[in-house]
């Protein structure tokens, strides 16, 4: 299937999960949790807050060599919104910084995958939020110690209520 047919799909609008595509078309779904979503919602905010230049994205669809990933966020420069513009039903290329939050249903080889692939399509750097608020961050050469972009991004995000 098409990234265009999915997105048109009748029967695939509101799903309360995010929809993927593999290399051979067929449809992947991940259910989301609470967490997840709070995890997505704090690193948008912190994004946001960093660089005024750029624009975050949740839900990101990326054209890749195996089907259509989707970012739980994602970070672009004004200049890769010059080049790609914001009307893509998906983009052909991965915006500098892409985030992913581990949820239940996550493999550590599928995670790996997903690095490998938005490095494939032009990512800087990759992050990686595991269950407990932990981040690592990644560029093509391999783990870094903090963003490079993003040098006053957290390790750490917590979202527990006190």
């Amino acid at each position: 299937m098409e990234w265009r047919e999915v997105v048109e799909h009748p029967s695939l609008k509101d799903l309360p999960f995010k929809i993927e595509t593999n290399e051979w078309g067929k449809i992947m779904m991940a259910p989301a949790s609470y967490a997840h979503g709070v995890y997505q919602s704090e690193i948008d905010g912190l994004l946001r807050s960093l660089k005024k230049e750029g624009r975050v994205s949740t839900e990101c669809p990326v054209q890749t060599s195996k089907g259509t990933r989707v970012a739980d966020v994602a970070w672009a420069s004004a200049a890769f919104h010059k080049k790609h513009g914001i009307r893509k039903l998906s983009l052909p290329e991965s915006p500098e910084v892409v985030v992913e939050i581990e949820s239940p249903s996550n493999t550590a080889a599928e995670l790996e995958g997903k690095r490998l692939l938005y490095f494939e399509v032009g990512a800087k750097e990759f992050w990686l939020c595991d269950e407990n608020g932990n981040l690592r961050f990644f560029n093509p050469q391999g783990e870094l110690k903090r963003s490079e972009m993003f040098a006053e991004f957290p390790e750490h995000i917590d979202i527990e209520v006190e």
